[in-house]
């Protein structure tokens, strides 16, 4: 097959290149993702490819790039930076809920990284840096006791986030739940669970 001439075919650029790759990445898995692959579904040449990245392993960190970004993001937003530590750790439940239903694709392709590359290394030691910050807020909020003292806050938020991160298996944009309505579930499930009674 042959790719379109660039007179006739739609003008590309490295973020809708991104997205072809991060969908690739899903579909494949990444090791099973070739070059040809990823060129043959963006339907341009592997040189046309090449003239915008050096890889698929560049393709990767872009792709989990926006999800950590946009996690990271949430860390330095007001309301998680001040106010009670179990508000804090409130609003980034919430707005990790909104950065999956906003990024699914891109959070489903960061939570399958295992680590076989210098970039799926990378992207799992910024998982686990998230992860200390809202483990030291969370243990700020037992201290306080906003928050139950019989479960490690460690392992409290691993089971949080694994909560909120299994989202990216089955939420369907336009589906049911709004965005809004999934936020307010798992901080009414997630809260009422650990809040110290």
């Amino acid at each position: 097959m042959g790719f379109p001439k660039a007179s006739v075919r739609q003008p590309y650029s490295l973020d809708a290149i991104v997205d072809v790759a991060v969908n690739e990445f899903l579909n494949r898995g990444y090791d099973g993702t070739s070059m040809d692959d990823l060129a043959r579904a963006a339907g341009i040449s592997k040189s046309s490819f090449y003239h915008h990245i050096s890889g698929k392993e560049q393709l990767l960190r872009l792709g989990v790039s926006r999800a950590l970004d946009a996690l990271f993001a949430v860390l330095d937003e007001p309301e998680a930076t001040s106010g009670a530590h179990v508000d804090r750790v409130r609003h980034i439940l919430r707005r990790t809920a909104d950065v999956i239903v906003d990024k699914t694709p891109e959070v489903a392709l960061l939570i399958r990284v295992r680590g076989n590359t210098e970039t799926e290394r990378w992207a799992l030691e910024r998982r686990r840096e998230f992860d200390r910050t809202v483990v030291r807020l969370v243990r700020q909020a037992v201290r306080n006791g906003d928050i139950r003292s019989d479960v490690d806050p460690a392992l409290l938020t691993r089971l949080l986030f694994g909560m909120v991160n299994s989202v990216v298996e089955w939420y369907q944009p336009g589906g049911r739940q709004t965005a809004r309505q999934l936020a307010d579930a798992v901080e009414r499930v997630a809260l009422t669970g650990m809040q110290a009674t």
